[in-house]
């Protein structure tokens, strides 16, 4: 009897993943089909004219971090690039500690109103996801242009005498992509922020803890997963952002999105290109790998 459970059982286990072979093929050459095209062409040789020549070179993975002079055919340090990648790191940073600033009082203004009107402010919040991301872009860069909003209002104040150049830099970048990738950083912390019990702060008060310390020791490392969340889903699409850094950038504050399409496009560099964007990619999933083992731990504290 055991022996023919068992069979059924492994005849079931095999039914099953024969059923979804259909979705594994289609995810393979939807999703990683792409990617092994991208690896693919990265130990190519450039072609002429773009595209690339079907012959194997390591060009494309050298010219990441190293550059050949066209002239003595010598090799030094790509210094454009490693800015570019210190500048995408640092902004992406940066991002996300100003959206977490930003979005950790609000997850918790929400979380503590009535249940009633919860709904009203996750609707508020949520709301820039209605519009495109281009338009967005553009609504930051009439706020912070030399005659946009902040300026023209400084000015009649007498704050200031002539416009603070704020656009075309790393700060209009960094505000343009907090404004749009916020949100992402609000919704996950206010469903970690909605589970906590808040007679534990009260017990907190009444044990004389002060408030750093309640913040300290009890509310921030029972939403620490959302924190978590939220900050990887901020970082990784600001790491890859492009329209954002080519509008308020101005083409000259270039990020590795940027970069990545120069190549592809003006460049005409497809291996060079191939290998930025899996250099791009590992990454991200190094962000990931920090967050899964963040994940872990505080599933293993409770």
């Amino acid at each position: 009897m055991a022996t023919d459970a068992q069979t059924a059982i492994v005849g079931e286990i095999r039914r099953s993943r024969l059923l979804t072979l259909p979705a594994l093929i289609v995810l393979f050459l939807a999703a990683s089909g792409p990617l092994l095209v991208v690896l693919l062409y990265s130990f190519l040789t450039a072609g002429d004219y773009g595209g690339v020549k079907w012959a194997f070179s390591t060009e494309g993975w050298q010219s990441v971090f190293l550059e050949r002079d066209i002239f003595d055919d010598t090799v030094s340090v790509a210094d454009a690039h490693l800015s570019i990648f210190w500048r995408s790191l640092r902004l992406s940073l940066m991002t996300t500690l100003l959206s977490l600033a930003l979005g950790f009082p609000t997850a918790y203004f929400i979380a503590t109103q009535p249940e009633k009107t919860r709904n009203l402010w996750l609707f508020l919040i949520t709301i820039p996801f209605w519009t495109n991301l281009l338009i967005r872009t553009f609504a930051i860069m009439e706020v912070i242009r030399n005659r946009g909003i902040v300026n023209t209002a400084l000015m009649k104040l007498g704050a200031i005498a002539e416009p603070i150049q704020m656009l075309y830099t790393d700060f209009a970048i960094m505000l343009g992509m907090t404004y749009v990738y916020l949100p992402l950083m609000v919704l996950p912390i206010y469903a970690s922020m909605e589970k906590l019990d808040f007679r534990l702060v009260e017990a907190g008060y009444d044990l004389y803890a002060t408030r750093w310390r309640v913040l300290r020791r009890i509310i921030l490392p029972i939403v620490k997963p959302g924190i978590i969340a939220g900050s990887i889903l901020v970082f990784v699409p600001s790491l890859g952002a492009y329209v954002t850094p080519r509008v308020l950038g101005g083409g000259k504050n270039l990020m590795l999105g940027n970069l990545i399409e120069l190549q592809f496009g003006q460049g005409r560099n497809w291996p060079l290109g191939s290998a930025l964007a899996i250099t791009l990619l590992v990454i991200v999933m190094i962000a990931l790998l920090f967050y899964v083992r963040a994940a872990q731990k505080g599933g293993e504290h409770g």
